[in-house]
């Protein structure tokens, strides 16, 4: 049995760190990267460091509009499924990446399944949400990380083939946890100690291509009590620059290039709190029961906000300054509601059960 597994984007490398190594005990993979995250510091070093195997294919697709990207990844991508006949494609999250490799197997009659299934913030000016949706409809094997996934599906009449799995990136950070704790000196390169900064991150098109919300964001960070570590995504970096914003003008913030996983681990876990427009990172810091401020109006990991940890913001500096104001030191109830880390056994016995039948 051949998986073809695709990912392009940082997020999809940690989750697919441990579903590959599991499939590879079953059956054979080939791994496809599109290049939709081709900066070394956000792709090259996640596969060395997460001991993920070199890509079979690597497209090199680059940035560009979403219609462009999207386009140039299924040519590819439906070239790659006419040489090699995998019985089964499978794809991650909500990216463009995610898109072309579900349209190009749906097409082709080749089974796909989507991890992260289910997943909605009913805002469709979101790329991501149209990619979610379009997947999800396409899609054989539907990995739902919680129940308010499959209540998703439902609503949308999609019942069948429907898996409440957990969700991959606990797997990922549990194993990874440890090693940083061990491993990491980033703390001391950043020269910041445990327990007296906030960790932000900022990429999504709604921050970053309005000047207005980004230099909101960023007076806010400055009139926080502890300063802010902020690994700049390429996509932010370049519109601070093409806006004519100075980091120094912000003394409270701590820019920094991006970072490998491990040391965004060990920043996560010794932060007093987040701050961050990433769905991934909510996720994360709900996992290690860090209350996170979302510097968005919608979220598709609601179960972080419903249960107290996160507060969305989105770029109003007064609502991100008192929302932290709010959440500093937050202890409450918590759900390890996206599972115990077993995802990436559930979903491999799955499709193999699939593919066996």
């Amino acid at each position: 049995m051949t998986i073809l597994s695709i990912v392009g984007a940082r997020p999809q490398f940690i989750k697919c760190a441990p579903l590959s190594k599991k499939i590879r005990e079953w059956c054979t993979e080939i791994l496809v990267h599109t290049g939709q995250h081709y900066d070394e510091n956000m792709s090259d070093v996640f596969f060395s460091e997460l001991g993920i195997p070199n890509p079979d294919y690597n497209l090199h697709i680059g940035s560009g509009n979403h219609g462009e990207q999207t386009g140039k990844m299924l040519e590819a991508i439906e070239q790659i499924l006419l040489d090699k006949k995998p019985n089964l494609v499978l794809v991650y999250g909500d990216t463009n990446s995610t898109i072309a490799g579900s349209l190009a197997a749906s097409k082709l009659h080749i089974p796909v399944a989507h991890v992260e299934a289910g997943l909605r913030s009913y805002d469709r000016r979101m790329p991501e949400e149209i990619n979610r949706v379009l997947t999800d409809h396409v899609s054989d094997l539907l990995f739902c990380p919680t129940q308010t996934a499959v209540r998703n599906l439902e609503k949308e009449g999609i019942t069948r083939s429907v898996y409440i799995t957990g969700d991959v990136m606990v797997d990922a950070i549990f194993k990874a946890l440890p090693v940083a704790r061990k491993m990491s000196n980033v703390l001391a390169d950043i020269q910041v100690f445990a327990n007296e900064y906030y960790l932000a991150t900022i990429h999504r098109p709604s921050n970053t291509d309005d000047k207005k919300n980004l230099v909101s964001i960023l007076q806010a960070f400055s009139e926080l009590s502890y300063p802010v570590v902020f690994p700049i995504h390429p996509r932010t970096r370049k519109f601070l620059e093409s806006y004519g914003i100075s980091i120094s003008e912000y003394p409270n913030i701590i820019f920094v290039a991006p970072l490998p996983y491990v040391d965004m681990v060990r920043l996560l876990f010794d932060s007093r709190l987040v701050l961050t427009d990433s769905g991934g990172l909510q996720k994360e810091a709900y996992i290690l029961k860090k209350p996170c401020v979302t510097l968005r109006d919608t979220t598709e990991w609601v179960e972080t906000v419903e249960d107290g940890w996160n507060i969305l913001a989105g770029a109003d500096k007064i609502k991100i300054v008192n929302s932290v104001s709010i959440l500093d030191g937050y202890v409450g109830a918590h759900r390890q509601c996206y599972g115990d880390g077993y995802a990436s056994d559930i979903i491999v016995k799955t499709i193999v059960n699939f593919l066996s039948h």
